[in-house]
C-alpha cells in the first residue's frame, strides 16, 4: 500500500522472519478465556500482595497489547480486552525459549497469556505470564498521541482505532447498547410485540423525506430503501395486532450534519384505542424509564446545559409558542403574511411550498433553541402531517406532538388517521406539494388506503430517534459520535 512507511516495512519483515521461524502470526487457534480484566480487577481487589501469594489465582486472559517497556530479562506490559486493560508480567525464567518471542511483539498485536495472579510494589493486579501465544499480529502501529488529533473525521473514518485507543469512544457504545435493550423491555413489558417490516419498498412512506432508489433485477423493478416504517406497522393494525414495535433503520437521501445522518435507527411502535394525549404519557414514561435505567438518573449536562428530565412535561400548541415569538395572528392563517413576516426576521424559507412548512421554518428558526429541558409541541398543521388524525374543532391543525429536548426534535407522534378518504385525498394534497417542487412530499400509496378500508382501529403512533436518544443520554455533540460507521466523503 502507498501509506507503508518504515515502521510498517519493518513490521512486515519481521512477521516474514516468524513465517521463515516456523510461527505463524495469524494462525487463527482459539485460545481459552478464563476472566475479563475488569472482572479480574472486580473479584480480586480486596486482596493483597500477600493474600495472593498465599493463595496464587490462576487465570488466562486475552486481548490487544496496548502497552509494552522491557527490561533485559523481564517486561510488563497491559494487555486490554473489551472490558478494560490488566498488568501483565514476562519474565524469562518463567518463559523459557519462549521469551525470545516478547522480543518480537509489539504494541497492537493481539495475545493470550495465561498464569497467576499478583501485586506489584506499586499495588497494581498484575498476571505473572506462565505460558503466551501471539494470536495475531498486528502491521500497523497504533497512534501515540491520538487525543491530539485535529481532524475528527479521522476518528470516524477508521472507527476500529478510535475504539482500540479511546475508551470514552467505547463506553458511549456500551452506553447505547444498554439504551436499545432497554427501549425493547419496557416495550415488551407494555405488551407490544417486536416485528420485522420491509425495508425496500415500492412506495416510500410513512415521512416526508427523498428516498434512496434501488432496481430489483428478478422483479424487474424500482424499489427505495425504507425512510419510515410507519405504513407497514399500521397495515398490521388493520390485521389484528394491537400493540407493535420495531427498532429500525432508516435511509433519508438528505443533507449530512451534527443532526443527520443518511441512514439512522428510530423506535416506531403504535398502540389501538389510543390518542396522541395517551402516547404522550407512554412517551414521557419510556424516556425517563430508559434514561434511568441506562445512565442512573433524569438530571445530567449535554452540550453545556442542564437537562432535567423529571416527568411531568410541559405540552405548548405550536400556534401558541408562534405567537409568543411575536408572529401576528392572522399570519398564522395567510401564508403570504407569514411568508412576508418571516423574511422580515431574516428566516431562510428554503422554498416552502405550503403555510403548514412556511409555519415550521419560523417555529425552527425561533421557538427549538429555546427547549432545552423536555417540552411536548403540539398541534401541528395539517400539511405538516399527512398521516395524522386532524382535530374535530380546528381542522386544519392535526393530533400531533414533537417532543424537544436539548433544542433538537427527539420524537415524533399523532392519532393517527384512519379515515381513508380523507387519507386518499391528502396523499393527492401531497402530489399538489410535489408538483409545485417538494421533492420530500408523500407519493400516492393506494395499497395503504384499501388498508386502511378493511378498518383501522383508531390508534396513536410515534417515533424516537434512536442515535438523537443516544446523543442526549451520552453528551455527544455530533450523531457521528453515536453512529460506529458514519456516512462519510470518499478518502482524498
Amino acid at each position: 500500500m502507498e501509506d507503508y512507511n518504515e515502521v510498517i516495512r519493518q513490521r512486515i519483515a519481521a512477521i516474514e522472519d516468524m513465517r521463515g521461524a516456523g510461527i505463524d502470526p495469524y494462525s487463527g487457534q482459539p485460545f481459552e478465556v478464563s476472566a475479563f480484566a475488569a472482572d479480574l480487577a472486580k473479584s480480586y481487589a480486596g486482596l493483597d500482595a500477600e493474600a495472593l501469594e498465599a493463595a496464587p489465582v490462576p487465570c488466562s486472559i486475552a486481548g490487544r497489547l496496548v502497552g509494552l517497556r522491557s527490561f533485559g530479562k523481564a517486561a510488563f506490559g497491559h494487555v486490554q480486552d473489551s472490558s478494560g486493560k490488566i498488568q501483565v508480567f514476562f519474565q524469562k525464567t518463567a518463559l523459557e525459549e519462549s521469551f525470545a518471542l516478547v522480543k518480537k511483539l509489539n504494541v497492537g498485536d493481539i495475545v493470550g497469556a495465561s498464569g497467576t495472579l499478583f501485586r506489584t510494589k506499586t499495588g497494581e493486579l498484575t498476571v505473572n505470564v506462565a505460558s503466551f501465544r501471539l494470536l495475531t499480529k498486528a502491521v500497523r502501529p497504533l497512534p501515540e498521541k491520538w487525543h491530539g488529533l485535529t481532524d475528527v473525521e479521522i476518528r470516524y473514518r477508521q472507527r476500529y482505532v478510535d475504539l482500540i485507543v479511546n475508551p470514552e469512544v467505547r463506553e458511549t457504545f456500551k452506553t447505547r447498547s444498554r439504551l436499545v435493550r432497554s427501549v425493547r423491555d419496557f416495550l415488551d413489558a407494555k405488551g407490544f410485540m417486536e416485528v420485522e417490516t420491509p425495508m425496500m419498498q415500492p412506495v416510500p412512506g410513512g415521512a416526508t423525506a427523498r428516498p434512496f432508489k434501488t432496481h430489483h433485477n428478478a422483479l424487474d423493478i424500482d424499489l427505495f430503501l425504507r425512510i419510515a416504517p410507519e405504513l407497514y406497522l399500521k397495515r398490521l393494525l388493520v390485521g389484528g395486532f394491537e400493540r407493535v414495535y420495531e427498532i429500525n433503520r432508516n435511509f433519508r437521501n438528505e443533507g449530512i450534519s451534527t443532526r443527520h445522518n443518511p441512514e439512522f435507527t428510530m423506535v416506531e411502535f403504535y398502540m389501538a384505542y389510543a390518542d396522541y394525549k395517551g402516547m404522550m404519557d407512554l412517551m414521557e414514561e419510556l424516556i425517563t424509564s430508559v434514561a434511568q435505567s441506562t445512565i442512573g438518573t433524569l438530571k445530567f449536562t449535554c452540550n453545556g446545559k442542564e437537562i432535567d428530565l423529571t416527568p411531568p412535561w410541559p405540552r405548548i400548541r405550536m400556534t401558541d409558542a408562534l405567537l409568543n415569538a411575536g408572529m401576528p395572528e392572522d399570519a398564522l392563517k395567510d401564508m403570504a403574511k407569514a411568508k412576508a413576516w418571516a423574511r422580515e426576521k431574516g428566516i431562510d424559507l428554503k422554498g416552502a411550498a405550503s403555510l403548514g412548512k412556511v409555519l415550521d421554518e419560523v417555529f425552527s428558526e425561533l421557538i427549538e433553541p429555546g427547549l432545552v429541558n423536555p417540552t411536548f409541541v403540539i398541534d401541528q398543521p395539517v400539511e405538516l402531517s399527512p398521516l395524522a388524525k386532524r382535530k374535530p374543532d380546528e381542522p386544519h391543525l392535526t393530533e400531533r406532538f414533537e417532543l424537544f429536548i436539548d433544542s433538537r426534535e427527539l420524537a415524533n407522534a399523532f392519532s393517527e388517521l384512519n379515515d381513508p378518504f380523507d387519507q386518499k385525498a391528502r396523499f393527492v394534497s401531497q402530489l399538489d406539494d410535489r408538483e409545485a417542487g417538494d421533492d420530500e412530499a408523500h407519493l400516492m400509496d393506494d395499497d395503504f388506503v384499501r388498508a386502511l378500508e378493511y378498518g383501522m382501529p383508531p390508534a396513536a403512533g410515534a417515533g424516537i430517534g434512536i442515535d438523537r436518544l443516544a446523543m442526549l443520554l451520552t453528551d455527544s455533540p455530533s450523531i457521528r459520535d453515536v453512529i460506529l460507521f458514519p456516512q462519510m466523503k470518499p478518502e482524498g
